[in-house]
């Protein structure tokens, strides 16, 4: 078995799609024998991110990430993020003649365009332009959905390969519901970071019946319970208490239209719920299977039709997302760090 690097800006205790991906494929290539080793902002200092201060970018001295990875000597480097960390590793694995691979986990582009006070081209076209040179070393850049792959594609991105994503599906499981007795139903559910790239405001805004329950925090949840008083926000769960909301929740609304794959879609599956989603890349990579989600461009449709599908359907398209063949199509995708010409060298 090997020794796998995985470098990333991205990590605990932060509770997002990266993080948990990342912890879980490191899990189960564990599991299978392998090395893990992350390198990660909890061995340096940190600042936070403006706009974003959850999100801490580590200050990583000059050669500092070159070092650990001498250090370790890993047979493969796999680059998560593109921060501070993903460059130092990127710049110091071109230096010195390292074979790497890259992901692709969040359009940072669209996210900067709807924080920035310019027209959105400007920061978008800006950000694709570090982000194909960011990749552009790599062996591979892993993207999470076939749609992101051909959108990168078209945007100049080279030796794209799809990484798909998995849920844990004992601990997101079907069962009673046990929440939201108390309010009248359908009970509507979004799970996520409460920002403006997450388009939140646009489920909170739909005309039809129910209650609307929001779990998750960020940036915007203070404006968000102002505007919207009759919504229920419940704040950060997760665990055991997280399952029994989904659980409870009559449809599961994913209203982003940023995400490249969105795991809180799978997790609702899982626990059985129906989705509803705008047709975008992401929710129409994951909801394939007409009985488990709706798409449609106008969401308010889309839920009417979510609340009409089987929840046994919705768990059984969740089943084909594992973190098992998560972890198998990332180990396929590794590259060794030294080429075989090299050695022979």
């Amino acid at each position: 078995m090997a020794k796998i690097l995985i470098v990333t800006d991205a990590w605990k205790p932060q509770t997002n799609g990266v993080v948990r991906c990342l912890s879980s494929v490191g899990t189960e290539l564990m599991r299978n024998g392998d090395h893990v080793v992350f390198l990660t902002p909890e061995l340096f200092w940190t600042w936070p991110l403006p706009t974003y201060p959850e999100i801490q970018l580590a200050l990583a001295p000059p050669g500092a990430v070159g070092e650990f990875i001498s250090r370790n000597a890993p047979d493969h480097i796999h680059i998560a993020t593109e921060g501070p960390l993903g460059l130092q590793a990127r710049l110091h694995c071109d230096f010195s003649g390292l074979q790497y691979t890259t992901s692709y986990h969040t359009r940072f582009p669209e996210y900067v365009a709807a924080r920035m006070p310019l027209p959105p081209e400007v920061p978008t076209e800006l950000s694709y332009y570090y982000l194909r040179w960011f990749h552009s070393g790599a062996a591979r850049t892993l993207v999470p959905t076939t749609s992101v792959a051909t959108d990168l594609g078209m945007r100049g991105f080279s030796n794209i390969k799809v990484w798909s994503r998995g849920v844990d599906g004992q601990l997101f499981s079907p069962g009673a519901k046990t929440h939201f007795a108390d309010i009248p139903g359908p009970h509507l559910l979004y799970v996520g970071r409460v920002a403006v790239e997450k388009n939140v405001s646009a489920f909170l805004d739909l005309d039809v019946p129910g209650s609307k329950i929001v779990v998750g925090d960020g940036p915007q949840i203070e404006a968000l319970k102002a505007a919207y008083p009759s919504v229920h926000f419940l704040g950060r769960r997760t665990g055991a208490e997280l399952t029994a909301i989904y659980r409870s929740a009559d449809a599961f609304v994913f209203p982003s239209k940023t995400d490249t794959f969105g795991n809180v879609i799978i997790e609702a599956l899982s626990c059985g719920v129906p989705v509803a989603a705008y047709p975008v890349t992401g929710p129409i990579d994951v909801l394939t299977d007409d009985n488990a989600g709706a798409l449609h461009d106008d969401l308010g449709e889309a839920v009417r039709k979510a609340l009409t599908l089987s929840r046994q359907a919705a768990r059984r398209h969740a089943e084909s997302f594992t973190w098992a063949h998560c972890a198998a199509q990332f180990r396929s995708a590794l590259v060794p760090v030294v080429t075989a010409d090299r050695v022979a060298a």
